[in-house]
């Protein structure tokens, strides 16, 4: 099985994608070179390294076949010789036993190829900073989570997406209303028009992701959008080093009907935001149809970190390339029944005074 390692041409020691710099960088010697130059390089080396065919005789001790096939694989770390051990979905990661980054190229070949990228623009530095930042000041957090919370981890991972393009066709009617009132000395008039609104059109749709992992949890994945698909290129697997990399395990095909949902909302979405104005406005009748439909596969840069609270694990999210940062946070019950308790009584007061003046 094939694994790229890309090594410093001065010192032959590992490189990384640097997500500052856009370039690899040499952690051992402290140089920088650009993309092109490092695959270059480590294209010429495995050329030049080549070995014959020749293979000890595997007598097959401690070589027992696994017994759920296909979903583990066994690499060799080009540097060290020590064997890693990859799930069915890992493209990229890292040797347990010295810590070179390895990139398993058999995980990105055919149709497992990624059209598209996006390099890595922000740190883990900045992701554990936003981290900090997104529990600063929350009232319904726990006294202790602070002191108490524990970083388990923080990756940076190519997340597969799949990318739909599409044009949307869209007839839609709407029932509406505007309401009038007046009064004379005597009365109080009130009138309902009633309408009934015909809106029309195309729109155009580009890049729509839909997440293609399993692991990944869908709404985080979409609560770090929008990323900047401009700075996307053409997929180049020099990018991945220093980072983890998975495959897709959700194919386009049943990625389909949630690009197709996410499209047709905000179809209608944008056709409903044409009927301001009206006191109501409620669908009548709608159509949505889609043509010219394009797919294109593509890995997406994502930090998770993972913390420790009690006990409990819980994950967040960064979109790698705008440092937009989500998740879920431990509510305090006793803050939250104080904060909800003096809403209720804030409440009752202003009824109370309501009740007096009238």
């Amino acid at each position: 099985m094939s694994v790229t390692e890309y090594k410093c041409p001065c010192c032959g020691a590992p490189l990384a994608f640097s997500s500052g710099t856009q370039n690899m960088q040499c952690a051992s010697c402290g140089n920088s070179f650009d993309i092109e130059a490092a695959k270059q390089y480590t294209e010429a080396s495995q050329e030049e390294n080549t070995t014959s065919n020749f293979g000890w005789e595997d007598y097959g001790a401690g070589h027992e076949e696994w017994e759920d096939e296909g979903t583990m694989n066994l690499y060799t770390c080009p540097s060290c010789g020590g064997e890693i051990i990859a799930d069915a979905n890992t493209a990229a990661t890292a040797c347990p036993y010295c810590g070179n980054n390895t990139i398993l190229q058999d995980r990105l070949r055919g149709v497992f190829r990624p059209d598209l990228l996006i390099p890595f623009k922000v740190d883990g530095v900045r992701a554990k900073k936003e981290f900090e930042k997104f529990y600063a000041g929350k009232k319904l957090l726990p006294k202790d989570f602070r002191e108490q919370t524990r970083i388990k981890e923080i990756t940076g991972i190519y997340v597969p997406f799949w990318l739909f393009d599409c044009d949307s066709h869209a007839n839609m009617q709407y029932d509406a209303t505007q309401v009038f009132t007046w009064s004379d000395r005597d009365y109080e008039y009130t009138r309902t028009d009633h309408y009934r609104l015909l809106r029309s059109g195309d729109m155009s749709f580009e890049r729509v992701p839909v997440d293609g992992s399993q692991k990944m949890d869908n709404s985080y994945m979409e609560a770090i959008e929008p990323y900047d698909y401009q700075e996307a290129i053409d997929f180049n697997a020099a990018y991945l080093s220093g980072y983890l990399a998975d495959k897709y395990d959700v194919d386009a095909k049943a990625s389909e009907p949630r690009a197709n949902e996410r499209i047709e909302n905000s179809t209608r979405s944008a056709f409903l935001s044409t009927t301001a104005g009206y006191a109501s406005v409620i669908p009548h009748n709608t159509a949505v149809q889609f043509q010219n439909g394009k797919v294109r596969y593509a890995l997406l840069p994502v930090w998770v970190v993972n913390t420790v609270y009690q006990g409990k694990n819980y994950m967040f999210a960064m979109n790698g390339q705008t440092g937009k940062f989500v998740g879920e946070l431990p509510v305090s019950k006793g803050r939250y029944w104080a904060w909800a308790g003096g809403l209720f009584a804030g409440i009752g007061l202003v009824l109370g005074l309501i009740a007096t003046l009238l």
